[in-house]
C-alpha cells in the first residue's frame, strides 16, 4: 500500500507555521514531525524562487482539494508590486489590466465578481463597484501564502463559481524575527505627454516579524507606501454608426493622452498569543489608504452619421468605411480629470481553544468597512461657445487602422489650430445642457459618486478526531454575517462665470501631445483646480437627471450559513485515499431600497422611493477525494454545488427613464445613439449557480519538480443576463421639454431599456495543464536553471432561450498560456515572465462612470527580473542587502476592445509603455 509520506521540505515547511491552509490542509501526523530534528529544519530553509517554488508545491502537494498556490519568496517579497500580478501567472488565472495595471482576475474563465476572496479565511471585501476584489490594492508585502481553491469544502464560507482566492498572512510565532527594508525607484518607459505629471515614481516597505515572553507571544508588523505612475494614449470610439449603404463607419470618437498618479498605503498587523498548548489567540488587522489622481486631455468629436458632419468615404472594406474625410463639426477640447479616493480598514480576532487531544472549538469575529469617493470632472473648450456664428469648425481625412484611428489633413479645407491660446475659449462649443441650465450652458461636468460597504461576521466551530469506517475527523460550525452597501450618486452641471460668453483659459500649462492619432495636440489646464477654487457655478445634476438619485441605493444582506464535513482516509487495495464530504446549508435575506425617477412638466425629476428584497436558501453539498495511485503520484476527483451572490448593482430595486439633452442624439433617428434611454434593477436575484466537476492527475517527480493535467467541468442552473429591449418612451414624453436647442422634437421616441433577470443556463469546461521543473535533473551544470509553464483551454456559453440569443461568460479566454524561466545560483537570481490570452468579454466605463460590456481582444505581457543576493558575496558588511532590477510591459503591449462580431471595429485602444524599477531589500 501506498501512503504520502512528507518529504523533509514539507515537514519543515509544515512545522514552520507557513503552511497554515485553512480547515483542508492534510495534517501531518506527530509522529512524522518528530522525524526531524530542529537542525535538519533548518538545513534546508531556503529563500529564492526556488524556495518559493518548493513552499507552494508541498501546499499543492498535501491538500484534498485541487489548488494554486505562490508562496513568498522571503519575508516581505513577492516578485511583483501587487497581489494580481502574481496571481494571474497560475494555470486557470487570467489577469486583466485596467489603466495600465493588471486589476481585475478571472479563475476558469469567471471574473472577479464570481470568485470568493478572503483574507486568512475570512471574506475580503473590495473597493470596486460590486463584490469583486480590485487585487491590485493589496500590497505584495502583506502575504505570506496565497491559496486559490478551485475545489471547494465545506469549511470554505468565501466561495465563488470561479473558485476562491485566499490570502494569507505569516503566523509570528512559528517564524524566525527579522527585520527587512525595502525601496525601489520606478519610471514609465513614456514620457509625461501631460505638462503638470512626470513619469517617477517609489515604493517603500517595513516588515518586522518577532516573539516575546518566552516565545508566547508575537508580533508581525508591515508597512508599505507605494507612488505608482502611468501613461497612457487612448483613443475611444462613440461606436459605429450605419450609413445609408448599409455599412458601418466611426460615428465619432474621445480620445485623449492620461497620466496617473496611483498611492497606496497600507499598514498590516498580525499578533499572536499562545500562553500555552491548548488556547491560540490571533488579532489581525489591515488598513489600506488609496488615491489615484490623473489628468486625461484631448478631443471629443461628431463623425459621419451621428455627429451631422459632411463626410466623404473613399474606401469601404467588407461593410467597413476604412477611410474618408469630414468637416463642420466643433470640436470639444477635453481637459478631464479624476481623483479616487479609498480606505479600506479589517480587523479578525480569532481564539482557538483545545478541549483535550482530539477535539478544539474556535471562534472567529471580524469586521470590515469601505469607503470610496470619486470626482470625475469633465472641463470643455473649443473655439466658442454653441451657437456662436462664425466659429472655425474641424476638417479632417480619416484612415481605420489595427489601434483606432489615424487623423490627418483634410483634401481641401484647413483645420484649426488647437494649440493656439488665442483662438481657444473655455466654453462648451457643443449645446449638451439640460433646460434647467439652458442648452449651451454646459461648460463641463462632475460624476462624483460615493460608496460605503461593511461587513460584519461571527463564526463558531468544533473540530475533532474520529476514528470509524472511513472517517477520519469531524468539523461542525456556523457563520453568520451582515453586509451592506450604499451608493450614493451625485454630480453637477458646470458653467463658466462668463456665461452667456466665453473667456480665455485661466493659468494654460502647456500643450498635450496627441500625435498618436496624427493630431499635433491641445491646450492643457488644471480643471480640478478651477473646479475646487469655485471657478464653476455647479448645478445639481440630480435635480434634473434620473439616473443620479436612479442609481442612489442601499443594498443589505444577512447571512446564515451551517455547515459539516467529515474527514476521510481508506486504503482501497495498493491506493491510499484521503478526502471530504461535506454540506453547507446556506440561508440568506437580502433587501434593497432606491428611487424610481422620471421627469416632469418642468424638466425637474420626480423621485419615488421603493423597496424590495427576498429570502431564500441553499444546500451546497461538497466531495473531495485524492488517491495515491504510485508513489508522489495524486488522482484527485472534486464534485460540488457551488454560487456566487449576486451582483450589488444588479439588486438596486430602482427604476428609471431617461432623456439625453444633446442636440447630436436628439437628432438622431437610430435608438442606438438616440436621446432615450432606461434602466431597472432586480433586487429579487437569486444566487448564480452551478454544478461542478473535477478530475486532475498530479506527479511529484521532485520537491520541486512537478507536472498536472486537470479537466472540469461547470453546469450552470442559474446565470443572470442583462437585457437590452427597445422600448417605446411615449408615456413619459413631455414635447414642451424634450426638444433639442432648437426647439425641434426628437428624431425617434423609442430607445432601450436594460434589465436583469435569472434562470439562465448553459456551461463552462476546461482543460488545464501545468509544469514546473529544475533543470538540475536533466544534468547537472545545469543546476539553478528552471521552467514554470502552464497552458489553460476553456469552452463556455449561455444557452439561448425563446427570446435572448446564446450568451458569454464575463472573464472567459478560450485559450491562456503562462511562462516563468529563471536562473537562481551563487546570488544570483534571473526570471522572465509572460502571459498571454485571447479575447475575453468584460466591462469599462461609460455615462455617468455606468459599467458597460465590451469585448477585450487579449494581450500578451512579458516582464523580467534580475537581482544580486549579497549573502553570496563573502562581504560581512553587505550580508542581508540584496539589489534588484525590474521591467514590466517589456514590449509595450496594448490594451484593446472591440465589437465582438467584428474586431476592425476598435472600440478602445490603450498603450501604456513599459514600467522599469531599481529595489534594493536589507534583512536584518
Amino acid at each position: 500500500m501506498l501512503k504520502f509520506n512528507p518529504s523533509k521540505v514539507t515537514i519543515a515547511i509544515i512545522s514552520s507555521g507557513l503552511m497554515a491552509l485553512s480547515s483542508s490542509a492534510y495534517a501531518v501526523e506527530e509522529t512524522d514531525k518528530e522525524k526531524v530534528s530542529e537542525q535538519e529544519i533548518e538545513v534546508i530553509t531556503v529563500t529564492g524562487i526556488r524556495g518559493s517554488l518548493q513552499r507552494a508545491q508541498a501546499i499543492k502537494m498535501s491538500t484534498n482539494s485541487i489548488v494554486e498556490v505562490i508562496s513568498a519568496e522571503d519575508i516581505g517579497k513577492l516578485p511583483d508590486t501587487s497581489v494580481a500580478e502574481s496571481l494571474s501567472r497560475l494555470p486557470g488565472v487570467t489577469g486583466e489590466r485596467r489603466n495600465g495595471r493588471t486589476s481585475g482576475l478571472s479563475v476558469r474563465g469567471f471574473n472577479e465578481n464570481y470568485i470568493g476572496t478572503s483574507l486568512n479565511g475570512r471574506e475580503l471585501l473590495g473597493m470596486g463597484d460590486n463584490r469583486g476584489v480590485e487585487f491590485d490594492l493589496y500590497p505584495t508585502e502583506i502575504v505570506s501564502n496565497i491559496v486559490v481553491y478551485k475545489t471547494p469544502e465545506a469549511g470554505l464560507i468565501s466561495q465563488g463559481i470561479g473558485g476562491t482566492i485566499d490570502l494569507q498572512t505569516i503566523s509570528p510565532l512559528y517564524s524566525d524575527p527579522t527585520m527587512t527594508f525595502n525601496a525601489n525607484i520606478e519610471q514609465n518607459e513614456k514620457d509625461a505627454a501631460n505638462p503638470d505629471y512626470d513619469n517617477d515614481g517609489h515604493r517603500l516597505s517595513f516588515n518586522f516579524v518577532d516573539k516575546f515572553a518566552d516565545d508566547t507571544l508575537g508580533l508581525a508588523l508591515v508597512l508599505s507606501t507605494q507612488e505608482t505612475p502611468r501613461q497612457e494614449e487612448n483613443f475611444r470610439a462613440w461606436g459605429y454608426a450605419d450609413t445609408p449603404e448599409g455599412d458601418k463607419i466611426l460615428g465619432g470618437h474621445d480620445s485623449f493622452a492620461r497620466s496617473a498618479l496611483m498611492e497606496r498605503d497600507s499598514i498590516a498587523a498580525v499578533i499572536e498569543y499562545a500562553p500555552n498548548d491548548k488556547l491560540k489567540i490571533q488579532l489581525d488587522a489591515l488598513y489600506i489608504d488609496f488615491k489615484e489622481h490623473d489628468v486625461r486631455r484631448g478631443l471629443e468629436e461628431g463623425g459621419p452619421v451621428w455627429g451631422g458632419v459632411n463626410y466623404t468615404a473613399t474606401n469601404t472594406e467588407d461593410g467597413l468605411v476604412t477611410s474618408g474625410y469630414w468637416d463642420d463639426f466643433h470640436s470639444v477640447v477635453r481637459n478631464d480629470a479624476r481623483t479616487q479616493e479609498s480606505t479600506l480598514t479589517t480587523f479578525g480576532l480569532n481564539v482557538e481553544y483545545a478541549l483535550n487531544e482530539n477535539w478544539t472549538v474556535e471562534t472567529d469575529l471580524s469586521i470590515g468597512d469601505v469607503e470610496k469617493s470619486i470626482i470625475d470632472l469633465e472641463s470643455y473648450s473649443g473655439t466658442g461657445r454653441a451657437g456662436v456664428d462664425g466659429r472655425p469648425s474641424a476638417a479632417r481625412s480619416w484612415e481605420m487602422t489595427s489601434t483606432g484611428v489615424m487623423f490627418s489633413d483634410h483634401p481641401t479645407l484647413s483645420g484649426v489650430d488647437y494649440t493656439d491660446e488665442s483662438l481657444i475659449r473655455l466654453a462648451g462649443p457643443q449645446s449638451w445642457g439640460a433646460p434647467v441650465i439652458g442648452g449651451d450652458a454646459q461648460d463641463g461636468f462632475v460624476n462624483r459618486p460615493e460608496f460605503e460597504e461593511s461587513l460584519d461576521s461571527i463564526r463558531f466551530q468544533v473540530k475533532g478526531v474520529v476514528d470509524y469506517s472511513l472517517v477520519r475527523g469531524v468539523e461542525l460550525g456556523v457563520v453568520y454575517s451582515e453586509r451592506e452597501k450604499i451608493k450614493i450618486n451625485e454630480g453637477d452641471y458646470l458653467t463658466s462665470p462668463e456665461y452667456p460668453s466665453d473667456g480665455p483659459i485661466p493659468n494654460v500649462l502647456g500643450v498635450t501631445d496627441l500625435s498618436f492619432i496624427g493630431i499635433n495636440g491641445v491646450l492643457a489646464y488644471d480643471s480640478i483646480d478651477l473646479y475646487n477654487s469655485g471657478y464653476y457655478k455647479a448645478t445639481e445634476a440630480s435635480l434634473v437627471q434620473t439616473d443620479r438619485l436612479g442609481d442612489t441605493y442601499k443594498v443589505e444582506e444577512e447571512t446564515l450559513t451551517l455547515y459539516a464535513k467529515l474527514n476521510l482516509e481508506a486504503e482501497l487495495g495498493d491506493v491510499y485515499m484521503t478526502g471530504n464530504f461535506g454540506l453547507q446549508y446556506v440561508d440568506v435575506d437580502q433587501g434593497a431600497s432606491g428611487f424610481s425617477t422620471v421627469e416632469n412638466t418642468e424638466a425637474y425629476v420626480v423621485a419615488t422611493p421603493v423597496t424590495d428584497g427576498a429570502s431564500y436558501s441553499d444546500i451546497l453539498p461538497t466531495l473531495n477525494l485524492s488517491f495515491e495511485v504510485a508513489e508522489n503520484q495524486f488522482i484527485r476527483t472534486a464534485m460540488a454545488k457551488v454560487i456566487s451572490r449576486p451582483r450589488m448593482d444588479d439588486m438596486r430595486p430602482n427604476a428609471r427613464a431617461t432623456f439625453a439633452y444633446n442636440d447630436n442624439q436628439i437628432q438622431s433617428s437610430d435608438p442606438e445613439n438616440g436621446p432615450w434611454s432606461g434602466s431597472a434593477g432586480n433586487s429579487q436575484l437569486k444566487p448564480y449557480e452551478a454544478n461542478q466537476f473535477d478530475l486532475s492527475y498530479e506527479n511529484y517527480f521532485s520537491d520541486d519538480g512537478y507536472f498536472a493535467a486537470t479537466f472540469f467541468y461547470k453546469d450552470l442552473k442559474n446565470w443572470h443576463r442583462g437585457n437590452r429591449e427597445l422600448t417605446d418612451f411615449s408615456d413619459v414624453y413631455i414635447a414642451d421639454l424634450h426638444k433639442d436647442s432648437n426647439g425641434d422634437a426628437p428624431k425617434t421616441l423609442t430607445g432601450y431599456v436594460d434589465t436583469n433577470t435569472d434562470g439562465f443556463e448553459g456551461f463552462v469546461r476546461g482543460y488545464e495543464l501545468q509544469a514546473s521543473m529544475p533543470f538540475r535533473l536533466v544534468h547537472e551544470s545545469l543546476d539553478g536553471f528552471g521552467l514554470v509553464v502552464s497552458a489553460t483551454f476553456l469552452d463556455g456559453k449561455l444557452d439561448a432561450t425563446e427570446t435572448t440569443d446564446e450568451g458569454r461568460i464575463p472573464g472567459l479566454s478560450e485559450e491562456s498560456y503562462s511562462l516563468t524561466a529563471y536562473y537562481e545560483r551563487n546570488g544570483f537570481e534571473i526570471r522572465i515572465a509572460g502571459t498571454k490570452r485571447d479575447n475575453f468579454l468584460t466591462e469599462t466605463r461609460g455615462g455617468s462612470l455606468s459599467l458597460v460590456e465590451t469585448d477585450d481582444l487579449g494581450a500578451e505581457i512579458w516582464d523580467a527580473q534580475i537581482s544580486y543576493d549579497f549573502a553570496e558575496s563573502g562581504i560581512e558588511s553587505l550580508k542581508g542587502l540584496r539589489v534588484t532590477l525590474q521591467a514590466q510591459n517589456i514590449t509595450d503591449e496594448d490594451t484593446i476592445q472591440a465589437e465582438a462580431l467584428d474586431a476592425r471595429q476598435i472600440k478602445s485602444y490603450q498603450s501604456f509603455g513599459a514600467n522599469y524599477s531599481l529595489g534594493i531589500n536589507y534583512k536584518f
